[in-house]
């Protein structure tokens, strides 16, 4: 079930829960791709960014022309997961998928736990930026 509370969208299933913010031109059913942090049942989280391979493209291109990454030779972006169609539903299946398989903790970083008032606590350790 996807809620949305005019700042985050909410997707919960019964092994996590997804929150992701809302971003201009993005929706649940459009967006190609998304910062996202997945709360577990005992409070741990952890960190992913989404893209397709379009968007992706388009980074890279972006860079051939802007001369960022060696003129668009390469591209990195940590706690990426790549996926081939666009929606948080695809997202939310690929964050299943890797629970599952095991994969989540070398698919996506760690965050630190949230304190009592849902902040985060200050030793945490946050994702690093796409590049």
């Amino acid at each position: 079930m996807i809620s949305f509370d005019g700042t985050f969208y909410t997707i919960a299933d019964p092994l996590f829960e997804m929150t992701i913010p809302a971003w201009e031109g993005y929706g649940p059913d459009t967006a190609d791709e998304a910062d996202v942090t997945i709360t577990f049942p005992d409070g741990s989280r952890r960190y992913a960014t989404f893209m397709t391979v379009d968007v992706i493209q388009k980074v890279i291109d972006k860079n051939a022309r802007t001369g960022e990454s060696l003129g668009g030779r390469y591209f990195w972006c940590s706690d990426l997961i790549i996926i081939r169609n666009v929606g948080f539903e695809e997202m939310a299946a690929a964050i299943r998928d890797l629970i599952e398989s095991g994969d989540i903790e070398q698919a996506c970083g760690l965050l630190a736990p949230l304190d009592h008032a849902g902040d985060r606590q200050r030793s945490s350790v946050e994702s690093e930026a796409c590049s």
